[in-house]
């Protein structure tokens, strides 16, 4: 049960390849469109079959272009170029694996064919193969030292494996170049930001939006960099760009004829609120609901199954449905993640009264008796969780995923502090670790079959000590001391150059002073825990 928080999102760059024997896709077009062309004009019907691909590739029109391009092919199934232009429309419409048997065709019948190779390194990108596109895209460079797309390419990939200062040379090369500016000044400024140069950061993505108004990315990502600098009310316009980028580009969406914006009014009629991204964020967000309620709103929630048990509890809430279920009628709706935008949200005005969810008190009762009594050896009960979910088809997000988790032999000072009894909270595979665990560890998992069964743990507990996890938005909406370890690049919930949060009181972060260095972290959490009194 882990967050699956909305990253900030690096694009790369691609071009079909180029063919030079024929007239330009547009003439083709509106010859073809015509009935007039004449035969003249075009080498074979192949070289028209995928010049009109290449032309409703450029529309977007990925579906309409792979038809051509395979019609190019029929007749003519030798050319690497149809080859690799075929292997970026079925990688823009998801089928890597597919793009990537397309671009070794193209390579099979032309070796150097850079535009290939650059192709296919994107397409491992998409995979999570970083080793791989990293060789492809340095390929590329081998035989075009020049090469905008692939210096580019190769600076998303060497930002993905950790190595920033070298993304950031890359990415300014490539700028240099002639590489597209939008997606340039995109990748640059997300790069600055996880170097914590948000000032810099700021400029570059304000850059990239001047280069290509609108774009999407660049929207969402100065959203970001804004909450990191507390900017809330000029950054939440900004995320609404979401929408439009993976992982949330596609899904269905309601009529935006009935989207709650903040103006509408809402008194005596039903809105529905819908949890949109991950757990963490909706156990976030869905403090909103009662403030909705308050405006004379008959609330509807509809939120993940593992969730709905715990959201019970949420006052003013007039049903609990899950997003499996057939949605009820309701007169308007919002995302959860729109609210703050809606209610004007900044830091000042920002809500932080806990707790607003609730565990069972017998469930709470129940585990109080199975965990070990407080006494003279034991003063605290110490959750721990050490781990994220793993995120393998969104490549970013998998590299965050990297950076906000540790090992939990990691976690092994803690075992040095007196007093402790500490309880796993960890689910998924790195639960695997307590079996080498370097300090005694309660395990009960097994137990845990929803967020309602957590929280109830959770309430037995006297402190969370959580990597950036759902778990951490849990133990804070339950008002429990939670003590957040964070890496350097943090998520843009939290500020950078604070210890805590605006968003839960209760919370204090440990964040890394250096990227990777957990080390340093887990020596500040083992020296405060002696201090740590708990308070009823």
């Amino acid at each position: 049960m882990e967050a699956d928080e909305f990253n900030a999102v690096a694009d790369m760059t691609v071009a079909p390849s180029p063919h030079q024997t024929v007239p330009r896709p547009a003439t083709l077009i509106r010859s073809r469109d015509n009935s007039e062309a004449p035969a003249e004009a075009f080498e074979s019907d192949a070289d028209l079959c995928h010049a009109v691909a290449d032309d409703l590739q450029k529309q977007g029109r990925g579906n309409e272009a792979e038809t051509y391009y395979r019609a190019a092919l029929s007749l003519a199934p030798e050319r690497p170029d149809s080859w690799a232009n075929l292997g970026l429309a079925v990688l823009k419409d998801g089928r890597a694996e597919e793009a990537v048997q397309c671009e070794r065709e193209a390579l099979r019948l032309d070796p150097d064919n850079v535009e290939a190779l650059n192709n296919l390194g994107i397409a491992m990108h998409a995979l999570n193969a970083l080793v791989e596109a990293e060789n492809h895209f340095r390929a590329v460079l081998r035989l075009a030292p020049g090469h905008a797309n692939a210096t580019l390419n190769l600076g998303v990939i060497r930002q993905s494996l950790g190595h920033l200062d070298e993304a950031e040379t890359l990415y300014r090369r490539a700028r240099a170049l002639g590489a597209d500016e939008a997606r340039v000044c995109n990748n640059l400024a997300l790069a600055l930001a996880e170097l914590d140069r948000l000032e810099e950061a700021e400029i570059v993505c304000r850059e990239a939006l001047a280069a290509s108004p609108g774009y999407p990315e660049a929207a969402v990502n100065l959203g970001m960099i804004l909450l990191m600098r507390g900017k809330m009310r000029e950054a939440w316009p900004c995320y609404e760009a979401r929408w439009q980028v993976p992982p949330l580009l596609g899904q269905v969406r309601l009529p935006d004829e009935k989207r709650w914006t903040g103006t509408e009014p809402v008194a005596g009629k039903t809105i529905l609120l819908l949890a949109e991204q991950g757990f963490g964020d909706t156990i976030q967000f869905c403090r909103y609901a009662p403030l909705v309620a308050r405006l004379g709103a008959q609330v509807v929630l509809a939120v993940p199954a593992t969730l709905r048990r715990l959201m019970g509890a949420l006052d003013g809430v007039h049903r609990i449905v899950s997003q499996d279920d057939v949605l009820p009628v309701f007169d308007l709706h919002c995302p959860l993640m729109s609210l703050p935008m809606a209610f004007g949200t900044s830091e000042e005005t920002a809500p932080s009264s806990v707790p607003y969810l609730e565990a069972d008190p017998e469930a709470i009762e129940r585990w109080e008796t199975l965990l070990p009594s407080r006494g003279d050896d034991v003063r605290l009960r110490v959750g721990l969780v050490w781990a994220g979910a793993r995120r393998t088809g969104q490549p970013h997000a998998a590299a965050i995923d990297r950076r906000r988790s540790m090992r939990f032999s990691d976690m092994a000072p803690l075992g040095a502090v007196p007093g402790c009894v500490f309880v796993s909270l960890q689910l998924g595979p790195p639960a695997t670790q307590i079996a080498k665990a370097p300090f005694p560890v309660i395990d009960v998992s097994d137990r845990l079959s929803d967020f309602a069964d957590t929280a109830a743990l959770v309430g037995a507990l006297d402190l969370v000590v959580t990597v950036d996890t759902a778990v951490a938005h849990l133990a804070g909406a339950l008002g429990k001391p939670v003590w957040l370890l964070n890496r350097f690049d943090s998520c843009w919930r939290w500020r950078r150059d604070r210890d805590d949060s605006v968003w839960y009181p209760t919370m204090r972060l440990f964040r890394q002073t250096a990227p990777g260095n957990w080390t340093g972290v887990i020596q500040r959490v083992a020296a405060a825990l002696p201090g740590f009194h708990v308070f009823s």
